[in-house]
Parts: C-alpha cells; structure tokens; sequence
C-alpha cells in the first residue's frame, strides 16, 4: 500500500474517531456525494468534496467544511465499524396495561391529562372618573352595547346589527333575510332593558336593523315585523327613553343626481317607519349631514332645501341636520334650518374641526328655538378626538369616550324654561 493511502486513511480514520467522539452519526449505507474528479499520472482518483454548510459522504457527514481525500480510501474505509443510527420512538406507540390494575411501563406513552375548563370571558368595563357636575340633560349612546355584544358564547351575545351580502340574499331568499330584523328587534328589547336597570335613557338605534329594507330592487315593509316593534316601542316608552336615529353619510338630498336623491328618500322613508311601528313620538328624529358639496355649495344647498320640501309629511316631521367637521359648519345648516323649520342637532367635535363665525352659545340659543317651536326637545352631540390626534383624518376618529363635557354645554341645554331636553 503506498504511503499516499496510508496517509489518506490515517486521515479517514481520524475524522470517524472526532465525529463518534462528538456524537455525530455515521452512515456507510449513505452515498450522497458531489465530487469534482481529478486524473493523476499514478492512477488513483483523487476527490475533492466542495464546502458547503452540510455535507455527506460515503460514511462521513460533516458540517461546514472540505475534506479532500482519495477515492479508494473512502471504499476501505466504509468496512469500519460505525455506530447504528439511533431509532426515534414512534408517537403513535402507546403502552397500555395488560390486566386491569396494571401500571404503565417506565417510558410508556401516558395517558392524555384533560384540560381544566377554560373560565368563562368576563367583558370589563374601565373604571371611569365620577365627577361632579351640574347639568341636568339625559346622556346616552349610539347603536352598540359592548357589554352585551362581547357575551360568550357568541350565541348568547346581543346586539341589532345583523345583515349580509347581497350575494347572500340572493341565494337564500327574501323570507330568510327578514329573520335578521326579527332578531335584531328582538334584541332592541334586551337593549332597552338593560339601559333601563343602568340608569341610561337616550339611545340611538342602528340602521342595520332591517338590512336592505331600502333597496331598490330587494326592498321590503316592515310590516312583517309590526308586532315586535310595537312591543319594543311600548317598552321603550314605559320607561320614559328617547330612541333616534341617524341614517348614514349616503343621505345625499343634495345630490345633482335624480338617483341618488330617490335612494336617499327611500332610506329615510325606512328609517320613518321602523319608528312609526314601534310608535314612537316627534321627539324620536332623524339626523342627516348635509351631504356632499359637489364643486358648488350654493347650489348644492338649493337642491338640499327642495329635497326637504318634497319629502312625504311623515319622514320631514322626524327630519333633523347636523352641522359636519368637512363640507357643512353649524352656522351654514342653521340658515336652511331656519328658513324650512327643521331642528338642527349641534356636534361639538365637527364644529371644533369645522367652526362658525358664530359661537356655539349663539348657534344653541338659535337652534332650540327651532326644537322649541316644533315640541322637539333639544339634542346635542358630544364627543372628542381620539387621543394624540394631530392630523385632521387622526382628528376626525371620534374617541372611546368623553373625558369632559364641552364647555359651552349648558346645564339645561339652553332649552327655554319649563321644557324637557336631552
């Protein structure tokens, strides 16, 4: 044998003897070797394995680096004695006992320990600052009740804003989509009651009561659903609450288009009869903003006084504008108040983003003056951006809560004496 052999599995043998030390296994039956082959003039083939992070050879796995030797000595040197591969234990293994009494073998699978059930998912509401104060209105909230929505199961969670896809209704049918107004008004009653027993008595109803009542093609009557919105009026009435509500920026009575003003009133007309069937009074209103601008306010504002005007006496009757923080301040709502004897619902949060030339105390006194004359009571809203807001999109998101009331707020709403408000 010529010394460049011996050399070649001397230096074999040294790396099987460093790789059993460090634990690291062998495999003789493992043959997955790139090579770049190089002819000398003596005969023997010699190999050089090109480095690469994990390398194997023909009995020799090793990692991070590049071994060259001899072609032949790696078949001699697949005749050591390498360390069997250890066997992993199969999962699906189990021991069990062979009679009953019988313990588990030492190693054996155990048996699977049962959960403890999982508590049930309590919802907390923050602790708030009581505060002192001397105004003398009704504070509520719109559309969603966290405590109840947040119920688990979800099964036993409330809330009044079931809906769907159009897709959805056009699959199932207009007998299936109707029950989502049945449940949602059904939960309008757990709503109120729940209001009731924590002292709230203003709440704004959602308008996804009745989804796709409004739709021109898949539009429908409430009167269906007449019997259990006359029982949540009559609820709502016992205890003395105000329910209103405020259909969405899609209102557009201002709109160029013949279209869209037809969807606007059909909406508004929805919205009309929920509250007629649940047989609530005047004080039960209908906000709206006043729309888009449409690259001419004037104009724009013109259209918006015909649309009221041509409304059915019913849906005007309810009809209220609010001032909004982007196209339409108070001061220029007030005017068309004003001149066609609809209330107007003054926003604190739009008017700081969108002031008047006039102060709100001017705005208030002028406006419920309105409310006044209509046997309206007066209604106001409240809110604040959210925290750390500096942009004006950042602005515009209302936050969680008030941490203060406003101050031009007055005690009494600025409602003449001897009247109710809100």
């Amino acid at each position: 044998m010529s010394d460049g052999l011996v050399s070649s599995l001397d230096q074999v043998g040294q790396v099987g003897q460093t790789l059993r030390r460090s634990g690291r296994l062998l495999s003789a039956a493992a043959s997955s070797v790139q090579v770049q082959e190089t002819y000398s003039a003596d005969g023997p083939l010699v190999s050089r394995v090109s480095k690469r992070k994990r390398v194997e050879t023909r009995g020799v796995v090793v990692e991070g680096e590049a071994i060259t030797v001899n072609a032949t000595a790696f078949d001699e040197a697949a005749t050591l004695e390498l360390p069997s591969p250890k066997k992993k234990r199969s999962k699906k293994a189990k021991a069990s006992p062979q009679n009953e009494g019988d313990e588990f073998v030492e190693g054996a699978a155990k048996p699977k320990r049962k959960r403890a059930p999982i508590p049930e998912p309590v919802y907390v509401i923050p602790d708030v600052e009581k505060k002192e104060t001397t105004f003398k209105g009704r504070l509520g909230y719109a559309c969603l009740n966290t405590v109840l929505r947040n119920k688990k199961p979800a099964t036993d969670s409330i809330f009044c804003s079931r809906t769907c896809r159009l897709d959805s209704l056009k699959k199932n049918g207009a007998e299936w989509l109707k029950d989502f107004g049945r449940k949602n008004v059904g939960d309008l009653k757990a709503i109120i009651q729940w209001n009731e027993d924590n002292n709230i008595r203003f709440f704004r109803l959602s308008s996804e009561m009745f989804p796709f009542a409004s739709h021109a093609d898949h539009g429908y009557s409430l009167e269906y659903c007449a019997g259990i919105l006359a029982e949540a009026g009559a609820l709502a009435r016992k205890y003395g609450h105000r329910l209103t509500v405020h259909p969405g920026q899609y209102i557009q009575l201002g709109s160029p288009k013949p279209d869209v003003v037809e969807a606007a009133c059909r909406d508004l007309a929805y919205h009309c009869e929920m509250l007629d069937l649940m047989g609530m009074g005047p004080d039960s209103v209908m906000i709206i903003h006043g729309g888009g601008v449409y690259d001419d306010k004037t104009a724009t504002l013109e259209r918006l006084k015909q649309s009221i005007r041509d409304l059915p006496t019913n849906v005007r009757n309810r009809l209220v504008l609010e001032n909004d923080e982007m196209c339409y301040n108070a001061e220029e709502l007030l005017e068309v108040c004003e001149e066609l004897d609809v209330p107007l619902v003054f926003d604190y949060h739009h008017d700081a983003i969108y002031p008047s030339s006039i102060s709100p105390q001017e705005i208030i006194k002028r406006a419920n003056t309105i409310f006044d004359r209509r046997g309206i009571k007066p209604k106001q809203h409240l809110s604040e951006p959210r925290p750390g807001a500096v942009t004006m999109m950042e602005r515009r998101a209302h936050a969680d809560r008030c941490e203060n009331l406003p101050d031009d707020l007055p005690d009494d709403m600025g409602a003449p004496p001897n009247s109710q408000f809100d």
